[in-house]
């Protein structure tokens, strides 16, 4: 069965059926409707934080330093309550507190895996569920961030988009996913956090109000290196020439999925607004702007898009650009019939890019016994909190 037979069983994505209502989604769970006007100071780059505490700091009548004592408390200790920050008098504590928040979401679920990855599902205040996942691997230890509440791109292969589209996340609801997760680290005696993939929950790059100050806040304020934050894409091409002219040396993941314009747009829909000649050419933009990592990330999904014939025409894009390739076996997801390809065709496809001269690598699966797949734990959770039945197998919900 060739991929474009196996792929007419898929339900348009642009044209969903939608059976996710917000107002079932809101009445369902009980929510905050109250509005905290105070600054989270997560939310701020540490140049705009810094600015805004010594003002604060000036007006009580306190000393400089005060300033460097809760921005060590912050990105240092990573606490989340100006209680903890004991080296401050308790009355600046208090007024701290009258100012600025810094706490961080509620940890609904936390998973642990038998291969060590842990996943966190995250309640914002209005209760939107996002999720987190830490994956160990040799002398590395990756967090997964989460950028949306949902998601609106309607891939496929995805568990995101079966619960739809939420919202975006604000800044400091992503900064915190990295807090949290590096103070549970903490508790719990792990290693830390040595790189961060923004490879979660949602687009990043449709999110690139919040995305870009979080990147910032990561890199100068928690002293992240730029080279150890990736950022992933499907491909939204305003957001990769704009990442492509920050000086930082951040990298890119294209979430690519098929090396040609027809069985790309079937599998990820956003390929029809940016097709993929005019994608490569933003990536070559890119690589251009000098010492930028570009990954392509490819989900190998049996008889739908690992034919032989697509592995030459793979590594002709990957060597153009000098990207690095990581095989993906498709992790099964709830209501989806699809099953990872083989391991010979897997095999074959590795061969072949290393024979063109593309490094490449075989990404083990993680998680599975904790539905680690990007949008499995939420989607089990909507379940469970809004009672409402799971869609069809290639029925897509809540795109945009």
């Amino acid at each position: 069965m060739g991929p474009s037979t196996r792929l007419k069983r898929i339900a348009d994505p642009f044209h969903p059926t939608p059976t996710r209502s917000m107002a079932a989604h809101e009445s369902s769970r009980e929510k905050d409707t109250s509005v905290d006007s105070r600054p989270h100071l997560l939310a701020l780059i540490p140049d705009e934080m810094e600015l805004r505490l010594r003002e604060h700091m000036a007006a009580r009548g306190q000393p400089a330093y005060r300033v460097g004592q809760v921005t060590e408390w912050i990105y240092r200790h990573l606490a989340v309550s100006f209680d903890e920050m004991t080296n401050l008098p308790v009355a600046e504590r208090e007024a701290l507190d009258r100012a600025f928040r810094i706490g961080e979401p509620e940890a609904h679920t936390i998973s642990r895996s038998t291969d060590g990855t842990v996943k966190h599902l995250w309640q914002m205040a209005d209760g939107e569920l996002v999720e987190s996942v830490l994956i160990p691997s040799g002398d590395r230890l990756t967090l997964c961030l989460s950028s949306q509440a949902g998601c609106a791109m309607g891939c496929t292969f995805c568990a995101t988009g079966w619960g739809g589209f939420g919202r975006q996340l604000t800044i400091d609801e992503i900064v915190t996913q990295y807090r949290s997760s590096a103070r549970w680290l903490r508790e719990n005696g792990r290693e830390p956090i040595t790189n961060v993939v923004f490879m979660g929950m949602g687009e990043p790059l449709a999110n690139r109000k919040a995305v870009h100050p979080a990147l910032t806040i990561l890199n100068q304020g928690f002293d992240l290196g730029a080279r150890r934050i990736t950022v992933s894409t499907v491909g939204v091409i305003p957001g990769i020439r704009e990442l492509a002219v920050r000086p930082e040396q951040f990298g890119l993941a294209l979430s690519l999925h098929s090396p040609v314009e027809g069985l790309r747009a079937e599998l990820i829909p956003l390929e029809k607004r940016y097709p993929l000649p005019e994608l490569l050419d933003a990536l070559r933009e890119f690589r251009d702007a000098g010492g930028r990592r570009i990954t392509f990330e490819y989900t190998m999904i049996r008889d739908v898009n690992d034919a032989p014939e697509l592995a030459p025409l793979l590594a002709g894009h990957a060597r153009d650009l000098g990207a690095f390739v990581n095989l993906i076996p498709f992790n099964p997801i709830p209501d989806q019939d699809w099953l990872p390809s083989r391991p010979d065709r897997i095999e074959h496809f590795r061969r072949t890019l290393e024979g063109a001269g593309v490094s490449a690598a075989v990404r083990e699966p993680r998680g599975r016994d904790i539905d680690a797949a990007c949008g499995q734990l939420r989607a089990n959770a909507l379940v469970q909190i809004e009672g409402r039945p799971r869609p069809r197998a290639g029925q897509r919900v809540g795109v945009t």
